[in-house]
């Protein structure tokens, strides 16, 4: 391992993953491109208190590790944040740290709330909430993107299906971008634990008024579930909520605000998707592929494993990188190119094999709806000051994205 870090340049050795001001402040590109090239299973270094861990970049690997539910644990956590720091404390307890029967047993109930059919009537809601927000934007000529349409949509989707009280989702908005990125460069941890432990305090108040007076949500359905034949706990309970609110959010929103930013810079593609030469359902994917939100994944090795052809010793933290994964020049042709008719895009931005993300589905119809939109409410935007990237290690994206429409009045007449 030695002698294959002292290929590497230094200035690439010197690359710190976890670090956030690495994903905001540098352009990752040729780094991505090396690593898959010459070093596709690269031991990234301790520094300072962080231990070291596995990056897997490329592909083959990155979807390997995703369907290795044997020889590598979740339960250990699943984001650099709670890998770093040794454990994730709702391990066996909230699904994405959950393996095993256990996990299994969970998922099939979870998967009850956010199958298809389960949730055609919340994409009618979607859909009518998405055209009103951006058929006002657009009305109004202009408006910050990201704040006023962008933040609202996958936040009364995911509190609709929990019962979120209307009054109660701004809070839970603000939380959500806390836990774990930040609009601001300056956030501490501590306010990030503290957003993550509101969000807990949150949601064992709304557990506890849910088994007083049932509703016809999520969390009622949870509250009557039994797994392996003993009812959830409200612990159990209020951990998913936790990860389904923040799941449900962030990925959304911030695939909402980089398909703006993007196909302003693609004017071809806007007009294609505007003249229906691409069909809404490629062009979904193509935006989930481009932006992927969710940079990375990860697990710890339960024994010694071999994967790409690298020794994993037991108790080594992996990690894979999905913002490299959906750039393998040997999976998608021309990957640095946004194209909305892109056939196969067969991405891991929603990850893949056990832990396949569970409001797949959901972000689908949420980003499909928002294109659909545009289309039809505008014949064209501009962004109109310099958009503002979250700070993080694990997501990635814009908090801030002033946009100027040209409104197809024909189209907002019909709505």
């Amino acid at each position: 391992m030695a002698a294959r870090r002292r290929r590497m340049s230094d200035e690439m050795l010197e690359i710190d993953l976890a670090d956030p001001r690495t994903h905001t402040e540098r352009d990752l590109t040729e780094y991505w491109q090396r690593l898959r090239r010459d070093f596709p299973v690269y031991w990234h270094p301790p520094v300072g208190v962080n231990p070291g861990f596995w990056v897997f970049s490329r592909y083959a690997e990155v979807m390997a590790v995703f369907r290795d539910n044997t020889n590598l644990t979740s339960e250990r956590g699943n984001v650099l944040v709670t890998l770093l720091a040794g454990g994730d404390s709702a391990a066996g307890q909230m699904l994405p740290v959950t393996d095993g029967k256990r996990h299994k047993d969970l998922r099939n109930v979870m998967l009850k709330a956010f199958s298809p059919r389960a949730l055609s009537r919340i994409s009618e809601s979607v859909r009518d909430n998405t055209r009103r927000l951006v058929a006002e934007a657009v009305r109004g000529g202009q408006c910050e993107f990201a704040e006023q349409v962008a933040s609202y949509i996958p936040n009364a989707t995911i509190s609709s299906l929990l019962g979120v009280p209307d009054a109660d989702r701004n809070a839970l908005l603000s939380w959500s971008k806390s836990a774990l990125s930040s609009d601001e460069a300056d956030q501490s941890p501590e306010q990030a634990w503290l957003a993550r432990n509101e969000i807990l305090k949150y949601f064992t108040e709304l557990v506890a008024d849910k088994r007083r007076t049932p509703g016809e949500d999520v969390i009622t359905t949870l509250t009557r579930t039994e797994v392996d034949g003993q009812p959830l706990s409200d612990v159990d309970i209020v951990f998913n909520c936790y990860s389904l609110i923040l799941g449900g959010d962030e990925t959304s929103r911030l695939a909402m605000i980089d398909l703006v930013l993007t196909l302003t810079r693609n004017p071809e593609q806007w007009r294609r998707l505007r003249a229906g030469e691409v069909e809404l359902a490629s062009a979904t994917e193509e935006v989930l592929r481009w932006s992927t939100p969710a940079m990375n994944f990860g697990r710890t090795a339960l024994r010694d494993t071999e994967i790409g052809g690298q020794l994993v010793r037991a108790g080594d933290i992996v990690t894979v990188w999905n913002t490299s994964a959906n750039r393998d020049e040997t999976v998608f042709a021309q990957p640095y190119e946004f194209a909305l008719d892109r056939s196969p895009n067969k991405h891991v931005t929603f990850g893949y094999g056990p832990h396949f993300c569970l409001g797949a589905f959901l972000g689908r119809v949420e980003v499909r709806e928002v294109l659909d939109a545009l289309r039809c409410f505008s014949t064209g935007f501009e962004i109109t000051g310099q958009p503002r990237p979250i700070h993080s290690n694990f997501m990635h994206g814009m908090s801030y994205l002033p946009v100027r429409f040209e409104p197809d009045e024909a189209g907002l007449a019909a709505v």
